[in-house]
């Protein structure tokens, strides 16, 4: 089963590879202003996340849904 799995995301990634597919802004351009909440239920927005250096947004979607 895991096998199968593991067969099925190589395949796909395989069948996406070299495609132009736009995923969001290419690395150093602005994004949208946004507001979400966090781990911890308090609402954060892009200017509450901002560092001195700027900063870096990582989306995760769960591998169980």
């Amino acid at each position: 089963m895991v096998k199968n799995t593991f067969l099925a995301c190589v395949l796909s990634i395989a069948a996406l590879h070299g495609q132009n597919i736009k995923t969001g802004p290419a690395p150093g351009q602005p994004v949208l202003t946004f507001s979400a909440s966090d781990q911890y239920g308090r609402n954060q927005t892009l200017k509450s996340i901002m560092g001195p250096k700027g900063a870096m947004i990582v989306f995760f979607r769960s591998a169980d849904w």
